[in-house]
């Protein structure tokens, strides 16, 4: 559709014109492969986390992305096609003449959120595409990600494109400032906050790094800048085509860019960079530590100048796990699975900081780091790593060791004097200080299993003996913790804090048992593997853990047979081969839960009536068919009903069974925990994401946008 808003109406009125129409289109628009709550724009760390609510897309020419955690970021982009000014995203400015581009199509893949919108005579895409190289440490750790405006015009037009963003980009906008500089053909805008404390953080927003802006002038454009007031920049550009360079700085400013392409007939395309830059981006036990890129590019033009270079790579790269990531979960569980771990991807990896020492730039030295984001934002939770490792099992387990290092570094120095393994390795990112006071929160059993299970799984899937072998004698004492308390356990949290703690829960004696058989396959020492076994043995052929009839686990132990609370922990124990629990177990558990399905799934245990979708998941992998395809349905149905518009929340009402409205999420927003939607797939085996779809390998080595759209559409 297009509108021709010519007759000019006053500015009200055509405001709430076009809102209303743009509403009235939503029904016309493509959710391609399906309708998420939120597309990911710019995600690549804790600190460069936008997105895009699914309820703003029917208005995106006027809509504003926002930060993870709910704040508006300004990010701007319109086309000037012949002289008229549309708006392709957050685009509105008071007081001139901006027509809405028209929505057609919305796209997510593992890598890429794609817009496809009308203006006028002229297709444009926006393409928000954040690398997920699991195998490139280097293309992961850089902290910016790609938007590219692609322009299909079917006769000639004279074209310009324009995109800017603001200074809330840097966490608070008081005593902001800004900076310029050209590196070769590229502009680079950075903003950031005078006298910045280290290490600060405002609602979840860094406020010590730089917000960067940058885009590179091409053989085929004419590159402008320009920053300063908002109104005066919009205004230049809607009546020349481009910017004039920059005005005196003052905080709520903006900075853009805009490219002249002259005239177009055809296909052509501009690219910009956005991102958010940390020198010390991580203090580990007093010591700073680094992006793992600044390994190779020490400085920030440099880092930006490699990163729209890498773009081809990048892009081929992605169209890769696009492939393989599409295709496999297809052939594990359907069409809605493969939806689902598309989704989930960028946010499973989009909460790490890949890091180096700051003073040696060692890479040798690496360590990941991820925030417990929506909570408590804890660093390197042990049962956030445990619920979200399944993707990194699947595409490559080095991560788990990198995750759980900077933990087994603090344990070997003796800073944790607890029997139990610590909860996480700082109370709030990005301070990973540990708590030589001895104060983490307290869950024994859930973290001991936990390391155990943790660390088999990076053995098994890597074959790296020396890295057990040095922290076996740490490891050994938490086994022996498992075996002590793991049948009378004290009151305690498991990592469903929210729930409360209880005394003898069952899914925790599940976590022990599989923990201790876990830790005797890991180490050789078979008396383990045998305690673990009888453990089992003692809660489903004993009946410690189950009702009289044997139809499920209860919730707790002994003398509560109407509880019940999905068990979980029963995953590892398949994932492994283990063997610790026999059949039966996962044959009454794929019977039981059907019984207690809500309205968007089974919830976690009796008492709730929300669930969990990573936990939810690892159960599924444990169920007959039939079943476990009930559980990809509930979660699917739940990402997809437009209840809500969160960044993927892995915490949501399953059921209307206590009163409250089902399909709404509650408080977890854009949690990496969402990796645990990979659990069907990991039972593939490691690294099963790579190498074995047909076609996959043969992609071309350099690709243009036109060889991207028609590789994008075959997928």
């Amino acid at each position: 559709m297009y509108i021709d808003f010519r007759d000019r109406l006053g500015i009200g009125t055509l405001f709430t014109t076009v809102i209303s129409m743009l509403s009235r289109e939503r029904d016309s628009i493509i959710y391609r492969p399906a309708l998420p709550p939120s597309y990911p724009l710019a995600v690549r760390n804790p600190y460069l986390s936008t997105w895009m609510p699914s309820d703003q897309v029917k208005t995106l020419p006027y809509s504003e992305p926002q930060f993870w955690a709910g704040q508006s970021l300004s990010w701007s982009v319109m086309a000037r096609i012949d002289g008229e000014t549309y708006s392709l995203m957050n685009g509105k400015n008071a007081g001139d003449d901006i027509l809405p581009a028209v929505v057609s199509s919305a796209e997510y893949t593992s890598a890429h959120s794609i817009f496809t919108l009308s203006a006028g005579p002229v297709t444009v895409t926006l393409d928000f595409f954040s690398p997920v190289s699991p195998f490139n440490h280097l293309r992961q750790s850089l902290p910016f990600s790609y938007l590219t405006v692609s322009l299909s015009a079917a006769s000639s037009s004279s074209i310009q494109i324009y995109s800017s963003i603001d200074d809330r980009w840097v966490g608070k906008q008081e005593n902001t400032d800004r900076n310029f500089q050209m590196k070769d053909t590229t502009a680079i805008f950075s903003l950031g906050i005078n006298n910045p404390t280290l290490y600060e953080e405002r609602d979840d927003m860094a406020t010590w790094g730089e917000a960067i802006f940058a885009s590179r002038s091409t053989p085929s454009s004419k590159l402008s800048f320009a920053s300063g007031k908002c109104e005066n920049i919009r205004s230049h550009f809607i009546k020349t085509g481009q910017l004039n360079g920059n005005d005196p700085w003052f905080p709520g400013g903006i900075v853009a860019l805009s490219h002249d392409l002259g005239i177009v007939t055809g296909s052509q395309s501009v690219r910009f960079a956005v991102g958010y830059v940390r020198e010390k981006a991580i203090n580990y036990l007093g010591a700073p530590y680094t992006g793992y890129y600044r390994a190779n590019y020490s400085g920030t033009p440099e880092a930006v100048t490699y990163f729209l270079d890498d773009y081809q790579d990048a892009l081929r790269e992605s169209l890769k796990l696009d492939l393989e990531l599409s295709t496999k979960a297809k052939a594990t569980a359907g069409q809605k699975y493969a939806d689902i771990v598309t989704l989930s991807t960028r946010q499973a990896y989009g909460a790490i900081d890949l890091t180096i020492p700051n003073d040696s730039l060692d890479i040798d030295n690496t360590l990941a780091f991820v925030k417990e984001l929506s909570s408590d934002g804890n660093l390197n939770t042990v049962d956030v790593i445990m619920p979200a490792f399944p993707i990194y099992y699947v595409m490559n387990p080095d991560y788990i060791r990198l995750l759980l290092e900077p933990m087994m570094r603090y344990l070997a120095a003796g800073r944790w004097r607890e029997p139990y393994v610590i909860h996480d390795m700082g109370s709030h990112y990005p301070n990973a200080t540990g708590h030589d006071n001895q104060q983490a929160e307290p869950m024994p059993i859930e973290e001991c299993g936990n390391l155990m299970v943790l660390a088999l799984a990076y053995v098994r899937a890597t074959g790296d003996r020396e890295w057990v072998a040095e922290y076996q004698d740490i490891m050994r004492p938490y086994a022996d913790y498992l075996v002590d308390n793991g049948v009378e356990i004290a009151e305690q949290l498991s990592s469903n804090d929210a729930a409360g703690p209880l005394a003898n829960e069952t899914n925790l004696a599940i976590k022990a048992a599989v923990g201790i058989k876990a830790f005797g396959q890991l180490t050789g020492l078979t008396e383990y593997s045998r305690i673990g076994k009888e453990r089992a043995d003692l809660f489903f052929n004993q009946q410690l853990g189950t009702d009289q009839q044997k139809t499920h686990f209860v919730l707790q132990y002994p003398n509560k047979p109407a509880s019940w609370k999905i068990p979980y922990n029963l995953y590892p124990d398949v994932l492994l081969d283990l063997d610790t629990f026999p059949p039966e177990v996962h044959q009454m558990s794929s019977a039981f839960f059907k019984s207690v399905r809500g309205e968007f799934g089974v919830p976690l245990d009796s008492r709730q009536d929300w669930a969990k979708s990573d936990w939810n998941m690892w159960l599924a992998a444990t169920f007959e068919l039939d079943t476990r395809n009930e559980f990809v349905e509930d979660l699917w149905t739940f990402m997809t009903n437009g209840k809500h518009n969160w960044p993927f929340s892995d915490r949501y009402v399953a059921t209307s069974a206590k009163g409250a409205s089902p399909g709404v999420p509650i408080l977890c927003r854009a949690r990496p925990t969402v990796g645990g939607h990979f659990a069907l797939m990991a039972l593939n085996g490691p690294r099963s994401l790579w190498g074995t779809v047909p076609g996959a390998m043969e992609l071309p080595n350099t690709m243009d946008e036109e060889d991207f759209e028609t590789q994008r559409e075959e997928l």
